[in-house]
C-alpha cells in the first residue's frame, strides 16, 4: 500500500504545476487526503471490515468533501485535482494514472429503482489507465472509458468511450473523426484538448459557415459570367444596336 501511496504523490507532481514539494502535497491537497482515506478504507473493506471501512470513508468525506466508496477499486497514480464534490460509486473500477477534476460523478443509473436487485451488481463505470475526466462530468452506468480517453467538462457520458477518444456534450459525443489509439504526449487538463476544437457542434457550425461562404463566391462568379454574356450578346447584334442608337426621327417640318 505504501508504494501505491508514493505513486499517488508522484502523480500530483506530474500533473499539477502549482505543487512545490512533497510536504505540500501531504499537507495541502484535499484530493490526496481523500485518496489516502480511501486506501485505508479499502484495505479494511477487502478484509470484511465493512462498517469500519465505511466509517473511515465517511471521515474522508467529512474532511475533504470527496466521497469515494471503499468498495471501489482504484489503481496507482490516482489524482483528484481541486476535488470538492467528487463522487466515486461502490462498483467503480479505476486504472492507473487516472485524473478526475472537481464535481465529477462516477455513478449508477436509477439506483433507487428496484435497488435490491442491484446489490452486488456492476452498476458504476470502469475507467481504464490514463483516462482524464473534466470538471462537472457525469459518467453513469456500467460503461467503460477506454485507456487515455478524455471526457470534457460538464459532459454526461452514458455510453462506452473508445481508447484514446475524446467526448464532450450532453449526452457526450465523440469530438474527433477518429480515436487516438496512442497515449497523448502531453497531459491535457480538465480532459479538454487545448490545441484543437473539441466541441462537435462548433465544428459543424464552422463547416456550415465555410460552405455558405463557398456558395456565395460561386453565386458571385455565376452572376459575373451571366453579365458578361449579356454584354457580348448585345454588342454582337448590330440591328438591335441600330434600333437603339438611331431610332425614328420625328417629322417636325409641319
Amino acid at each position: 500500500m505504501f508504494k501505491t501511496i508514493g505513486a499517488d504523490v508522484r502523480a500530483v507532481f506530474e500533473r499539477d504545476p502549482a505543487v512545490r514539494s512533497k510536504l505540500e502535497v501531504v499537507l495541502c491537497y484535499p484530493g490526496f487526503h481523500a485518496v489516502l482515506f480511501y486506501r485505508v478504507a479499502h484495505a479494511l473493506w477487502s478484509r470484511d471490515r465493512n462498517l469500519l471501512g465505511r466509517f473511515i470513508s465517511h471521515l474522508g468525506r467529512f474532511f475533504t468533501g470527496i466521497e469515494i466508496h471503499p468498495g471501489a477499486r482504484i489503481g496507482r497514480g490516482f489524482f483528484i485535482d481541486h476535488g470538492m464534490g467528487v463522487v466515486v460509486g461502490e462498483t467503480s473500477v479505476i486504472g492507473d494514472n487516472v485524473t478526475l477534476y472537481h464535481d465529477v460523478t462516477l455513478g449508477g443509473i436509477a439506483p433507487a429503482v428496484d435497488s435490491q436487485s442491484q446489490v452486488n451488481e456492476k452498476r458504476h463505470p470502469t475507467l481504464e489507465d490514463g483516462a482524464i475526466v473534466g470538471s462537472g462530468a457525469q459518467v453513469l452506468g456500467p460503461i467503460t472509458v477506454g485507456a487515455n480517453a478524455r471526457i470534457g467538462a460538464n459532459s454526461v457520458v452514458l455510453k462506452d468511450v473508445v481508447p484514446g477518444g475524446t467526448v464532450v456534450g450532453i449526452p457526450a459525443r465523440p469530438a474527433g473523426a477518429a480515436a487516438k489509439r496512442e497515449a497523448p504526449k502531453r497531459f491535457d487538463p480538465y480532459g479538454t484538448p487545448i490545441d484543437e476544437e473539441a466541441d462537435p457542434i462548433a465544428r459543424r457550425i464552422d463547416a456550415l459557415l465555410d460552405k455558405v461562404q463557398s456558395l456565395s463566391l460561386r453565386v458571385a462568379e455565376l452572376e459575373e459570367q451571366s453579365s458578361t454574356r449579356d454584354t457580348m450578346s448585345w454588342q454582337s447584334d448590330p440591328d438591335d444596336a441600330g434600333d437603339v442608337t438611331s431610332g425614328d426621327t420625328p417629322d417636325c417640318s409641319n
